[in-house]
């Protein structure tokens, strides 16, 4: 932890259920990379502050053997880093935790962690069981500690045409339960912060809302060998002008505006039309989507999608693209935007308030619903246009625009320290 925080560090109870529930999972979600990331980075710097706990789906919250969480999260750290599994040790590791959870008297870390005096924070990055409000009060009770959450986004509410028919109602019990009981709240972006803010008003409540970027988390490939021939080489080894799309295949993502332009593009340029690489597990409320990449033959070589790649893999990739295509309707923060624009990659992306928050000015904004402004802005960078023009170089980032998860987390814990 850097020096000017380690002169009053709280002791932390970091909840890690989110990623033991995922410890079968070859790739992380936006969500799981966040816990990941938070318990690498207080091990790292206040190991002798920190305890790691989980909720056990019956119910049971307890502690976790500190040694035991921490073999979990390395190995679930080289799976989602380099998508290499070691024979499913992560897997077992995270049953075993979870098993545990279960016994009368779990067994107590190996590593001593005395600090329990002053300020306790019970922090929950992920938001795992904020549905179950008993839950939430007895993990502050255990050790009279303040509540410090992290709220993702308010998608379902705000947006409920996009959300599962059930998600809406289960998202307002989370803010419900995370305004009775936080004693402060991270969030990734301002605007994020003002979908959360009249839920307090409502309440007559008044905590401090932390607006903290997200950090990116980029390998290289140099630090992975590719060999000729294998999956990623074949991925990543490209002579064609390609686009990358990253995110689950649902509604909100607008990945149906995406496969039209394909089908378009191809119809006005034949094979010298750029192509489209789609990366992310499929989600809900994509059957129209599915249908096109599955029995479009425009798409057939022009369009491929993955369903999961190691991040290593998929940096080679977008460094390689002619540009990241981002059409979402609506996001809590955008990782991926700051991932490519972090990389040097050029974005086109929606026209909404989070992404100007993310890319400023190093990013095309346009319409998620204007299919010719897609249409040129593709054909531009791919030098499809008429007149063969070359397109502006990238505006550079700004100092500290894009922030590394060890900043990131840094911001967040020096905001925490203000608490009394």
């Amino acid at each position: 932890m850097s020096q000017s925080l380690s002169d009053n560090v709280p002791f932390y109870t970091l909840d890690i259920s989110r990623i033991l529930t995922r410890a079968g999972a070859r790739v992380p979600t936006g969500i799981d990379r966040v816990e990941l990331e938070y318990a690498r980075y207080l091990h790292q710097n206040a190991p002798d502050h920190l305890e790691f706990a989980a909720v056990h789906p019956i119910g049971r919250f307890a502690a976790l053997p500190y040694d035991r969480a921490l073999a979990f999260i390395r190995a679930i750290g080289t799976v989602w880093d380099s998508g290499v599994d070691d024979g499913g040790r992560a897997a077992r590791l995270g049953r075993a935790l979870l098993h545990g959870l279960l016994l009368p008297r779990p067994v107590r870390s190996t590593v001593p962690h005395a600090r329990t005096d002053g300020r306790n924070i019970y922090l929950l990055v992920s938001h795992h069981h904020l549905t179950r409000p008993g839950l939430i009060a007895a993990a502050i009770r255990r050790r009279n500690g303040l509540f410090v959450p992290m709220i993702q986004d308010l998608i379902p509410l705000e947006f409920p045409e996009y959300a599962r028919e059930r998600e809406p109602a289960r998202h307002l019990r989370r803010i419900e339960t995370v305004v009775q009981y936080a004693d402060a709240v991270l969030v990734p972006s301002q605007a994020t912060q003002q979908s959360l803010l009249p839920y307090f008003k409502n309440a007559h409540r008044n905590v401090p809302i932390w607006p903290v970027p997200l950090g990116v988390h980029l390998r290289a490939t140099s630090e992975t060998e590719i060999l000729p021939g294998n999956e990623a080489d074949t991925i990543t080894r490209r002579s064609h002008p390609y686009f990358v799309c990253l995110g689950t295949i649902e509604a909100r993502k607008n990945h149906l505006l995406l496969l039209n332009l394909w089908r378009r593009l191809v119809d006005i340029h034949g094979k010298a039309a750029p192509h489209l690489v789609i990366v992310g597990k499929r989600g809900w409320e994509n059957e129209q989507v599915i249908d096109m990449l599955e029995r479009s033959p425009a798409l057939k070589g022009m369009v491929e999608e993955h369903n999961s790649l190691p991040d290593t893999t998929v940096v080679d990739l977008l460094r390689g693209a002619r540009a990241l295509l981002f059409p979402s309707f609506s996001e809590g923060f955008g990782l991926p935007l700051a991932e490519a624009l972090a990389l040097g990659t050029r974005v086109l992306c929606s026209d909404i308030p989070v992404f100007h928050e993310i890319g400023r000015d190093c990013a095309t904004y346009l319409d998620p619903l204007d299919g010719p402004a897609w249409i040129r802005a593709i054909e531009t960078l791919s030098g499809l246009t008429p007149d063969r023009a070359e397109p502006a170089p990238p505006v550079p980032l700004a100092e500290e625009q894009i922030l590394t998860w060890p900043q990131s987390i840094a911001r967040a814990l020096a905001h925490i320290q203000t608490l009394s």
